[in-house]
């Protein structure tokens, strides 16, 4: 309490010393000199003051050891459990969900073969049909990672759709349409799974036909079948470059034999097709050129007997303009029923021996993308197939057209009106026709 009253006392000695009479300069320097002394004194005397406070200051309890030993614990726990979610994001496989609720009502002509969706025209008439389905819906995985060695990728999708079973509402099977596992490098990518030939990739487009690929039988080799591939690719700058396809495709010979039925039973039902494709292309999303010559090889084997399939293939893609687009391919060879092409590969003659059935096929389209929403399809098909051991019954010759119209709704809500005819020629009956109707509302997801 003391120290508190010093200045104080200073201030008023201060100034009575100061206004005090008679004294002499010499006198008053002692003066000043000795409180200015007394002031520095004081200054001192307050910081030791303030430091012997601090030193008896009660010191604050300590934490008790646990506490630190569980925060580190805590954060041992946090930093392995950061490195575990790491290690499983690393081996995870994220899966998105996409694919089409796509509503059909048809109409079919007397021709249509009791079919919802004949791919051609009967031979003998039936009543006209008329119905609606919703057997072409499409559910679709998409999976992505993990990492590879090398800077690799894997990724992968699966769709299905309930076309198995019957065209009973009640009677639909769910099956697997197409799936890949692809491992993709830099310019490689190694792909298994169930996909079209290696030779075939394009198709028309249309919510018509979509439980069967579009022009079945008409030019478009479409068979979804087990496979492996390898693709590299060349680029020549960011817009042009070389794609180069080789792989197996397993082949379908499970079909009637054309002039000895009782010769079915030993068919090989599935055969190795070695096929390749070389694909070049130029240009942006605006403007862009493709083109893709190809081959596919292989054998059906038939009680004893070996029969070549031997097919020549070019594909192509054409957008002048960002408006137009025409799409396309062609085959040219024997026995290309394996790959889904009519389902007559070859003939068993009367004296026993085997012909591979002469095959040519192309089909094309042309889309006009009118204005954001709206776009109109035309396309066609054709296939053409010769042989000796043809009788009565058999199919010379398939042609199917078509044209549609799509309107977007929405972003993910499409309608579409489409109207196609299958004209079919078949040997000694000659041709048949058949019309197609059909309305179609889509939404993707």
């Amino acid at each position: 309490m003391k120290t508190r009253f010093l200045p104080m006392l200073l201030i008023p000695a201060s100034f009575l010393v100061q206004n005090a009479p008679g004294q002499s300069a010499p006198d008053m320097q002692k003066i000043l000199d000795r409180l200015d002394q007394l002031e520095k004194q004081n200054r001192e005397l307050l910081t030791e003051i303030q430091e012997l406070r601090s030193e008896l200051k009660p010191a604050p309890t300590p934490a008790p050891q646990t506490t630190t030993t569980e925060r580190l614990d805590v954060q041992e726990a946090r930093t392995a459990e950061l490195a575990q979610s790491k290690v499983e994001t690393s081996q995870k496989f994220p899966v998105s969900l996409t694919g089409m609720l796509l509503f059909n009502a048809f109409g079919n002509g007397k021709y249509g073969g009791g079919s919802e969706y004949p791919v051609s025209a009967a031979l003998t008439p039936a009543a006209a049909a008329s119905g609606a389905t919703l057997r072409q819906t499409i559910l679709g995985l998409k999976f992505n990672g993990p990492d590879l060695p090398g800077d690799g990728k894997a990724s992968g999708t699966l769709y299905m759709d309930f076309w198995g079973g019957t065209s009973s509402a009640n009677n639909n099977l769910f099956r697997v349409r197409t799936a890949t596992l692809d491992l993709t490098w830099n310019n490689t990518t190694v792909s298994v799974g169930q996909d079209k030939p290696i030779v075939s990739p394009r198709e028309p487009v249309t919510l018509a036909q979509v439980g069967l690929a579009p022009l079945s039988a008409a030019g478009n080799l479409w068979l979804w079948q087990s496979q492996a591939r390898i693709e590299q690719r060349f680029n020549f700058s960011d817009d042009s470059g070389i794609k180069a396809q080789a792989g197996v495709y397993e082949t379908s010979e499970s079909y009637p034999i054309n002039g000895a039925p009782a010769f079915t039973n030993l068919l090989e039902k599935a055969r190795p097709a070695y096929q390749g494709r070389l694909e070049f292309f130029e240009g942006s999303e605006k403007r862009r050129f493709e083109v893709a010559p190809g081959f596919s090889l292989s054998a059906s084997h038939v009680a004893g007997a070996s029969v070549a399939s031997r097919l020549a293939t070019l594909d192509w893609l054409a957008r002048p303009v960002a408006s137009v687009e025409f799409t396309g391919a062609f085959f040219h060879g024997d026995d290309a029923a394996g790959l889904g092409a009519l389902r007559q590969g070859f003939a068993v003659l009367a004296n026993g021996s085997v012909l591979p059935v002469h095959t040519n096929g192309a089909w094309g389209q042309v889309a006009f993308f009118a204005a954001p929403r709206l776009s109109f399809h035309l396309y066609g098909g054709e296939e053409s197939d010769h042989s000796a051991g043809f009788s009565a019954g058999n199919i010379s010759r398939n042609l199917t057209y078509a044209g549609n119209l799509m309107y977007k709704l929405a972003p993910n809500v499409v309608a579409a009106i489409e109207i196609a005819q299958n004209r079919t020629d078949y040997v000694v009956s000659g041709a048949r026709l058949n019309n197609h109707y059909d309305l179609a509302l889509g939404y993707l997801f």
